[in-house]
């Protein structure tokens, strides 16, 4: 397994970029590598988590979907990192607003991400750490949406282990702290990237205005995003 394929990839190594898109959506992945990378291959279909590598302006990169939720998510970061190689990863993924400074289809770039979630405290040996991005990452992400006239918010979002959680008062209280959006995964990858020393970067298009009661489709959440998708690449190509 040292050089792949492991249970949840089937690829070898050498068959994922250094650089790797991660949403959580398998039909994200998808879209992606049809529409916006060239000379693709398939290289996961394991579980229905399809992962696909190819290139973008000449630079290789791969997209690899990992499911919803930290736990999920952590199998394939670590995969990809410990028996891949892989160096980057970058989430493409959505969000539920929080702040009355985003709207519906917004983009967000997480420069941290606080949790609810247990796994984290593991991962740092019973610590309580912050999950942060990494800064070079971020800051090419910035000047990437500012050059192409990309409007994105910089900001901390919430990472929860509970979709439909039990806490009536959660989002108000994160809302009063000034929490952009909650969303699942992001506090997995930026404390996993902390742990096994790579980098990692999150952008998230809000999917849901909890403010506003808003909300997009399903096919808007799996096919939209274009903006979103254009920064993720426009950082994998430095």
């Amino acid at each position: 397994m040292e050089n792949g394929p492991t249970p949840h990839l089937e690829g070898v190594r050498g068959d994922y970029a250094p650089t790797v898109l991660v949403p959580g959506d398998p039909k994200r992945a998808k879209f992606i590598a049809d529409n916006y990378l060239e000379d693709v291959k398939q290289v996961n279909s394991v579980r229905g988590a399809d992962g696909f590598t190819g290139s973008f302006e000449g630079v290789p990169v791969s997209v690899q979907a990992v499911g919803m939720g930290i736990p999920s998510a952590l199998i394939y970061y670590t995969e990809l990192i410990r028996f891949y190689g892989v160096q980057r990863l970058i989430r493409v993924g959505s969000c539920g607003g929080l702040n009355e400074s985003v709207r519906l289809g917004d983009l967000i770039c997480a420069s941290s991400a606080g949790t609810d979630s247990a796994a984290i405290t593991t991962l740092n040996g019973g610590l309580s750490l912050p999950s942060i991005a990494n800064w070079g990452l971020l800051d090419c992400a910035s000047k990437a949406a500012s050059d192409s006239g990309i409007p994105m918010t910089v900001g901390p979002v919430f990472t929860s282990d509970l979709f439909y959680g039990p806490d009536e008062s959660l989002f108000e209280n994160l809302q009063r702290l000034g929490i952009l959006g909650v969303e699942m995964e992001i506090a997995g990858l930026y404390t996993i990237a902390a742990v096994e020393g790579i980098e990692a970067l999150a952008l998230v298009t809000v999917s849901d205005d909890i403010i506003r009661q808003e909300v997009m489709t399903s096919s808007e959440r799996e096919n939209t995003f274009d903006a979103m998708i254009k920064v993720a690449l426009a950082v994998a190509r430095t």
